[in-house]
């Protein structure tokens, strides 16, 4: 198990965490990154114009991230049961405001209603109900994978799915400063807008991703339909993360 502490410094950062407290604790398990090249101009059109769309050496990417989120609580208040462990599934993209690279997101399944409306509420992030079924598989060829079957069952937003079977492959590493792997995932923050389009930023803090390549059959995926993003026939690049112990902040205004 990896530890608690420290977390990252400003070598993976690029700039110190806040200095006040942070607000929140939680845990990432069984991470899957799905990344796939998009079109630049048609993501920028999606993103309020107020914010970068952030690429690398030009090129644009969309995350799909499934996992399972645990201990997801205010930072002195005990986990609940209800509320502090289910899967969730992100659609991502990067963006950079102010010379701090972070995540956009497009949408954030989860099966807690109650942690759906809290998160936003308190973040301004488009959460939506969903039912997800997650589970570890063992299949005497293949080895252990994990079943992930996502399907939004929010009224309030476009229908959208993910089927898949995950499992990482080889050795964990960090991810070197500079590669694509490491602009993909070392985001320590996140950008998101109220309701009459104030833009604030979230800071988050955790140790450097503890990665490993991965492997997935992608049975069904729609899940970037809803915002008109095609994917088309292209493999996604993947990454495996076990366990990642996280805080965060409040939001500040940007």
């Amino acid at each position: 198990m990896a530890s608690k502490e420290p977390y990252c410094t400003v070598e993976d950062r690029g700039w110190d965490a806040p200095k006040r407290g942070p607000f929140m604790r939680m845990s990432w398990f069984d991470l899957l990154f799905m990344h796939y090249k998009v079109d630049a101009p048609i993501v920028q059109g999606l993103l309020p114009d107020s914010v970068k769309l952030d690429t690398f050496d030009g090129q644009a990417w969309i995350g799909i991230v499934p996992f399972r989120m645990a201990d997801v609580s205010p930072r002195w208040v005990p986990s609940l049961p209800l509320v502090s462990r289910f899967p969730e599934l992100n659609v991502r993209t990067y963006v950079t405001i102010d010379g701090k690279p972070g995540v956009w997101f497009f949408s954030l399944d989860a099966t807690s209603k109650i942690a759906v409306r809290a998160a936003r509420w308190l973040f301004h992030l488009n959460y939506v109900d969903a039912n997800i079924d997650f589970k570890k598989a063992s299949n005497h060829c293949l080895g252990k994978w994990i079943q992930y079957h996502s399907v939004r069952t929010d009224v309030n937003a476009a229908p959208a799915e993910l089927h898949c079977e995950y499992r990482p492959v080889g050795d964990w590493y960090f991810a070197k400063p500079g590669t694509l792997v490491h602009w993909l995932t070392a985001r320590y923050c996140l950008y998101t807008a109220n309701p009459q389009g104030q833009i604030f930023r979230g800071e988050i803090n955790h140790q450097p991703w503890r990665l490993r390549d991965a492997q997935a059959i992608v049975h069904t995926n729609t899940m970037t339909d809803g915002v008109g993003l095609e994917l088309g026939e292209q493999k996604p690049l993947l990454h495996f993360s076990e366990e990642t112990h996280v805080v965060a902040w409040s939001l500040e205004r940007v």
